[in-house]
C-alpha cells in the first residue's frame, strides 16, 4: 500500500464500491479500494447475462464486461484497489483494521464508503449438509469463473432472478436441471428469465418445497412436497428426482456487521434484505463521514447499485468539499432520475407483496406465467409485442412491466416502439418495415424477442430465435421445436445461424417449421442420434 491515510476508503470491489470510487476519484479525491477476494468486480463476473434497463443502465451489455469497463474506468482515474484485503474492523475517527496475508494495518479516511454486498441465505432440510448442496452463487462462481460444472443433474430451489438466471445457466454450462421449486405459490422473479427456463424444458413446481436430500456421502437424490398456505407439508404429495446437486437460491441478506460495529443507527427491515443502515437517499448513515451503497443498504439489481455508488461517490465529494452544493444538487438530480427509472414497474420496491392483477396498459397478466413458468398460446396473443402480418417481422413476448428498452434503441427501421415510459411493454410499430438484421433479437436481455415470417411460400414458416448454447447447430441439422412450454410442437430444421460482434454471443438461429406453428415454435433442440 502507498500510505496509510486517503481521503476515500471503499470497502468492497463491487459494481457498488467500485461505481463510487470512481466517482470520488473523478473529483480529486485520493480513494482506495479494499476487498477480500483474489479478483476484483464482486458477482458481476459471475454475470454473464445482459442487463436491463436502459442505454444509461449500460442494458444489453454482460455483467462481466460492466465488470471490466468498470476496473478500467478505475484504473484511468488512479483509483488504489487492494485484493485479498479483508476488513476486520471499523472504528471510531474513520479507520480501518485491514488483514492483507500475515499482516495487520491500520488505514485511515477522511470518509468511508461501505460497500460489502450481501450473502446467499440458506435453508435447513434433512441431508442439507450433504456435499452437493450448495448456493446458486457458488455453482454460478464454478461455472463462470472457473469453467467447472457444479454436477451433471441438478435441482433448483428458488424462483427470484438468481435462481432462473443461474438455472439457465446451468443449462448452458451442459447441466440437466430437473426442476426449478419455491414454497410460494407463484414465481418471483422476471416472466422472461423464466420463459426461457421454461421453453428449455424445466418444469416448475410452484407451492413445493425440499422435504429431505438423499444419500450418505454425498448428494444422491431429492425428494419434495408440496405446501399448504401455511407452508407445511401436504402428505402424498411427494415426487423424488435423482440429483446429484441441489443449488438453493432463496434470497440474499445483507453484510452490515462492520456498519453496526461503528456503532450507525440499524434497523431490521425485510423489504430491504434484513439488518440494514438507516441512511438517506444518497447514501449518508447516522455517523457523518460514513457512507453506504448497493445491497449492504437493501437488495436490488447490479444496476441499481452502480448508480447508487455513485450517488454516494458525489456526496462524499461534496462532504469534503471537493464539489460545492450547486454542482452536487445537478450530479444528484440526474442520478435520481436514472436510479428512478429502475425502481418502477411490477417490480419496483414499492410494489413488493402487492398482488397486481393487470399491467400497466390494463392487460391481465398471465397467470399460467407466474404459475408454471410460461405464457400460454392463448395468453399470449393479448400483448401488443405480439402481432401476426406477412413477411419477416418482429414477435415480442414481453408481457411484464419491467425497466428495460435496449429493443427499441436497436432496430434502426423504427418497427418497435416503447414510448416515454421505461417500463411500457413494447409493441410493434405498424408504419414500419422490418429487415430481418436481427439485432432486436440480440439485443433483448430477456431473450423474449423473435423474428417470424408466418409463410414462406412452400407451406413452412420460418422463427428466428436467440441461441446462447455450444456447439451451434449447423444449417441443415434437423430437430425438434420446442413450445414455450418446453414441450415437442413439431419437427424442425435449422435453416441459419448469424453470429455477429454486435450481437455479443447471442446466436440467432433460424428454423424452419410448418406454418401451422409459426406461433408456437420457440426453442430449437436438435435430434438425438
Amino acid at each position: 500500500m502507498k500510505c496509510n491515510r486517503y481521503d476515500l476508503l471503499v470497502v468492497g470491489a463491487g459494481p457498488a464500491g467500485l461505481s463510487a470510487a470512481i466517482e470520488a476519484a473523478s473529483h480529486g479525491l485520493s480513494v482506495v479500494v479494499f476487498d477480500e477476494n483474489a479478483r476484483p468486480g464482486g458477482q458481476l463476473f459471475k454475470q454473464i447475462h445482459k442487463f436491463f434497463g436502459s442505454k444509461e443502465h449500460r442494458a444489453k451489455i454482460r455483467g462481466f464486461r460492466i465488470g471490466q469497463q468498470l476496473l478500467a474506468e478505475a484504473d484511468e482515474k488512479g483509483v488504489q484497489v487492494v485484493l485479498n484485503a479483508t476488513v476486520i474492523g471499523l472504528y471510531q475517527d474513520r479507520e480501518l483494521v485491514v488483514r492483507i496475508g500475515d499482516a495487520i494495518h491500520h488505514v485511515k479516511g477522511d470518509a468511508i464508503l461501505i460497500a460489502t454486498g450481501a450473502s446467499e441465505n440458506m435453508v435447513t432440510f434433512p441431508g442439507w449438509t450433504l456435499p452437493g448442496v450448495m448456493g446458486a452463487g457458488a455453482a454460478q462462481t464454478m461455472m463462470n469463473l472457473y469453467g467447472v460444472k457444479p454436477g451433471k443433474k441438478v435441482l433448483m430451489l428458488g424462483s427470484g432472478n438468481v435462481g432462473l438466471v443461474v438455472s439457465f445457466q446451468l443449462l448452458q454450462a451442459g447441466c440437466e436441471v430437473v426442476a426449478l421449486v419455491d414454497a410460494a405459490p407463484k414465481i418471483g422473479g422476471y416472466g422472461v428469465h423464466a420463459a426461457k427456463v421454461a421453453r428449455c424444458g424445466v418444469p416448475f413446481f410452484l407451492s413445493h418445497t425440499i422435504k429431505k436430500a438423499e444419500g450418505d456421502d454425498h448428494v444422491t437424490g431429492v425428494t419434495i412436497a408440496q405446501v399448504d398456505e401455511h407452508f407445511q407439508f401436504i402428505e402424498g404429495t411427494e415426487k423424488h428426482f435423482d440429483v446429484d446437486t441441489i443449488c438453493v437460491a432463496v434470497g440474499l441478506s445483507p453484510m452490515s456487521q462492520l456498519l453496526k460495529m461503528a456503532g450507525c443507527e440499524m434497523e431490521d427491515n425485510p423489504k430491504r434484505g434484513g439488518q440494514v443502515p438507516i441512511c438517506d437517499d444518497h447514501g449518508r448513515t447516522s455517523i457523518p463521514g460514513i457512507f453506504v451503497a448497493g445491497d449492504v443498504s437493501g437488495i436490488e439489481e447490479a444496476s441499481s447499485a452502480m448508480i447508487e455508488g455513485r450517488m454516494a461517490g458525489t456526496a462524499i465529494s461534496e462532504y469534503l468539499g471537493y464539489l460545492d452544493h450547486e454542482a452536487e444538487e445537478t450530479e444528484m438530480d440526474t442520478l435520481d432520475h436514472d436510479l428512478a427509472g429502475l425502481r418502477q414497474g411490477m417490480f419496483a420496491p414499492a410494489n413488493r407483496g402487492k398482488k397486481i392483477t393487470e399491467t400497466e396498459e390494463g392487460i391481465p397478466i398471465s397467470t399460467n406465467l407466474l404459475t408454471k413458468g410460461f405464457v400460454s398460446d392463448e395468453e399470449i396473443e393479448r400483448f401488443p409485442g405480439v402481432t401476426h402480418s406477412k413477411g419477416i417481422h418482429p414477435v415480442m413476448e414481453c408481457t411484464q412491466n419491467i425497466p428495460c428498452n435496449p429493443c427499441q434503441d436497436a432496430c434502426m427501421q423504427h418497427c418497435i416502439k416503447i414510448g416515454d415510459h421505461i417500463t411500457a411493454l413494447p409493441a410493434v410499430n405498424p408504419d414500419s418495415t422490418c429487415i430481418g438484421c436481427g439485432m432486436c433479437v440480440a439485443s433483448c436481455p430477456g431473450q423474449a424477442i423473435f423474428l417470424v415470417n408466418e409463410d414462406v411460400g412452400d407451406g413452412s414458416a420460418e422463427v428466428t430465435i436467440p441461441y446462447e448454447f455450444l456447439p451451434l447447430p449447423e444449417k441443415g441439422t434437423k430437430g425438434i421445436a420446442l413450445g414455450r412450454s418446453g414441450q415437442k410442437v413439431c419437427e424442425a430444421e435449422v435453416v441459419g445461424v448469424r453470429t455477429a460482434k454486435a450481437f455479443d454471443e447471442t446466436h440467432l438461429l433460424t428454423m424452419r417449421v410448418p406454418k401451422e406453428y409459426a406461433g408456437r415454435a420457440r426453442f430449437f433442440r436438435r435430434a438425438e442420434v
